[in-house]
């Protein structure tokens, strides 16, 4: 802690999200001053529609764990592996390809309704100020002459778009998938450990779904099963328009399952949403923003977590990348020491993130939004016949930087399965 003669560094971050509490109680810990500004109180959360299917992996899960954040840990279910199917072309409703590995480590998912009014109180309890506002460019300049560091962390509205897109760093220029989430109790178990059961529909769309941990509508909790659909634009999963009502959106997400994954719809056909809010349509565009907004008055602003990397959820990194990123600036800002927090410094930080870690899962994530080359086909199918393919790809998810080494390159591809088949044989 800094002693008590020597006035705090004062930071504010607007958005309490994953990204922003997580920053914010990380500095508080070192002694800094920090104010997180919010337009949605922890009523307002708790009681609104769910915003993520935000699976945390165990590298972003410790990050949590290290700043005394994992309140839900002990309640939460934990999942274990990762499940893969293909159905066969023949509309028979059998699996063409399936297999599941496990994780390292297990990973969890925590209903963002329950988890951020949590952190919000845990931030006040450290001594952080919580203020509720609509930022515009008005409020940022108030701020960013008020405090030493300003970051904006808040990913939707239309304060994250004066970024700007970064078009260097962002190959794909509009939605590749129609997105939708239920929230559901009442599913079936699998006969193998707790899995993201992925499944991919060649031409159509994917499919997964995991277990998590949301409100029982009072004060308290429950386990859950999230179901996230992807459907490619035009395409029969592209279906969400006419579902208006909780009713509705169930309706739709089980006739998904029915036509297209039917053992997916075996384990789910007695589901329920959790609650009316457990649901939520949309689309988004894979996008990665400039990292510093300068203001009227010349002042500058640095983005953080969704406010500069949105990710499409096909592969699940969203919140991962968030965690990592607040717990990268955490590390910057602590080894700035005394100096001054100027627009080199800012553009150093988000540079050292984009290159080191967050460039590959960009470039992972956006593969999978495009029909798979015949070396990616390969690959998976060779996972079903060779355990340790299938550990490689399903622990990629901790850490999607290996990916780089076998993912891309068929030749890369081939010497991975090559090796590991001879392995298998000596």
């Amino acid at each position: 802690m800094q002693s008590e003669n020597i006035t705090p560094r004062s930071v504010a971050i607007v958005g309490a999200g994953q990204a922003g509490l997580l920053l914010g109680c990380g500095l508080l810990d070192k002694g800094y001053s920090v104010t997180i500004v919010t337009n949605r109180t922890p009523e307002d959360v708790w009681s609104g529609r769910v915003m993520s299917s935000q699976f945390i992996f165990d590298p972003a899960l410790q990050i949590e764990r290290d700043l005394g954040l994992n309140q839900w840990e002990a309640d939460c279910p934990r999942t274990e592996g990762i499940g893969f199917s293909i159905p066969a072309p023949d509309g028979s409703g059998t699996q063409a390809l399936h297999w599941h590995a496990r994780l390292d480590a297990y990973g969890q998912s925590v209903d963002q309704r329950l988890k951020m009014p949590g952190w919000m109180k845990e931030f006040e309890r450290r001594g952080g100020e919580l203020r509720y506002d609509d930022v515009g460019v008005d409020q940022l300049e108030t701020l960013a002459a008020e405090y030493e560091l300003v970051l904006l962390a808040g990913g939707k509205g239309e304060i994250v778009n004066l970024l700007g897109r970064d078009d260097s760093r962002s190959p794909v220029r509009q939605p590749m998938r129609q997105l939708a989430l239920s929230y559901v109790t009442g599913m079936k178990r699998t006969d193998y450990y707790e899995c993201v059961n992925f499944n991919l529909i060649p031409g159509v769309g994917e499919y997964f779904v995991f277990p998590a941990l949301t409100t029982d509508g009072a004060d308290g909790t429950k386990a859950c099963d999230i179901m996230v659909f992807e459907g490619v634009p035009g395409g029969p999963m592209d279906c969400w328009g006419d579902a208006k009502t909780p009713e509705q959106h169930l309706e739709v997400s089980l006739n998904i399952l029915k036509t297209f994954l039917p053992w997916e719809y075996e384990r789910s056909r007695d589901c329920q949403l959790t609650d009316d809010n457990g649901r939520i349509a949309g689309r988004i565009t894979p996008t990665v923003r400039n990292a510093v907004l300068t203001l009227p008055s010349g002042r500058k602003v640095l983005g953080l977590g969704d406010a500069v990397l949105v990710n499409d959820p096909i592969t699940g990194q969203g919140s991962n990348n968030a965690t990592k990123a607040a717990k990268h600036y955490l590390d910057a800002i602590l080894a700035h020491d005394a100096s001054a927090f100027d627009e080199a410094w800012m553009r150093q930080t988000f540079d050292d993130l984009y290159n080191g870690y967050a460039e590959k899962v960009v470039r992972w994530t956006n593969s999978l939004l495009f029909p798979p080359p015949e070396h990616i086909i390969k690959l998976l199918g060779a996972a079903q016949e060779l355990p340790a393919v299938a550990s490689r790809i399903a622990n990629g998810f901790n850490d999607p930087r290996d990916y780089a080494n076998y993912w891309f390159a068929p030749e890369d591809t081939d010497r991975l399965i090559n090796a590991e088949a001879q392995k298998l044989a000596a």
